[in-house]
């Protein structure tokens, strides 16, 4: 008799008693955690924090397909943002991207872990703090800016810089060319700085505003550089306007048109403190 009184209890099932202490002596990455880092640091962390609350369910595999995850949107993602216009990139908001990861990062947690999680809490056992989450977040976003300046380097350049350049050097020869009529003016006289202005300076400045035109058009051309356009085009109108005002001041022979060309002078010297 006491041998069959034993036998059951022997053979009881003892499943419910692991599941209960699977978590007793482990931390885990809250859902708020997750979704801070991943907002912080993108997919790539996101990806590493739900593989590690995966592992301290002893689930390698679901881990391991989480961290593949993250890795892969992180990639599918920047590479994405690197062929996109740069048009298009300077009408998207910062927070847009970042804002959309923490939340699919959070709904995923909250689906496949978060009723672990919730049981977790209940039974007021350890997680890891957020400022460790936030502080592996700010780790896997300084090796991804670093990954993504590594792969703009071997990245062909953009045409559209490439042209850009192009066409500013020859802005900046024709220019140094124009100014050698200042270390004349008052060297030289007026029917040779007349020469000047006429056959060199007036010409140059005038394909120089064309060749600023000619850049407007360019497409792709990146925020910052329409912007040093537009300085430009305005430099270029000033060069323009006071070497109008010389010509007329040396062809009537007269100091009238000295207040206008201090002026002009003075914004050109804005602008160019602006450029530089």
């Amino acid at each position: 008799m006491t041998v069959q009184e034993n036998t059951p209890q022997e053979n009881t099932p003892q499943e419910p008693i692991v599941q209960k202490d699977l978590t007793q002596s482990v931390q885990f990455y809250s859902t708020g955690a997750i979704g801070m880092a991943t907002f912080l640091g993108g997919p790539l962390i996101g990806g590493y924090l739900i593989r590690e609350n995966y592992r301290m369910l002893q689930e390698e595999k679901k881990g391991k397909q989480a961290l593949l995850w993250g890795i892969a949107i992180t990639i599918l993602v920047f590479g994405g943002l690197l062929l996109l216009p740069a048009s298009v990139l300077d009408r998207l908001p910062s927070y847009v991207l970042p804002a959309i990861f923490a939340g699919v990062a959070s709904w995923i947690v909250e689906v496949k872990q978060g009723a672990i999680l919730r049981q977790h809490k209940e039974q007021n056992r350890a997680f890891y703090s957020n400022w460790k989450a936030a502080g592996l977040a700010l780790i896997a976003a300084l090796i991804q800016v670093v990954l993504i300046f590594v792969t703009a380097f071997f990245l062909p350049n953009d045409p559209a810089y490439e042209t850009y350049q192009t066409q500013l050097d020859v802005f900046t020869q024709n220019e140094q060319k124009t100014l050698v009529f200042y270390d004349d003016l008052y060297t030289k006289p007026n029917r040779v700085l007349l020469y000047e202005l006429e056959e060199i300076a007036l010409p140059l400045w005038k394909e120089n505003l064309q060749l600023i035109n000619q850049t407007a058009q360019l497409e792709n051309l990146p925020k910052e550089l329409r912007e040093h356009n537009d300085k430009l085009r305005t430099y270029s109108e000033l060069r323009i306007e006071a070497f109008e005002l010389f010509k007329r001041a040396l062809s009537e022979d007269t100091d009238q048109y000295d207040s206008e060309i201090q002026v002009i002078h003075e914004k050109i010297d804005q602008l160019l403190n602006e450029l530089n």
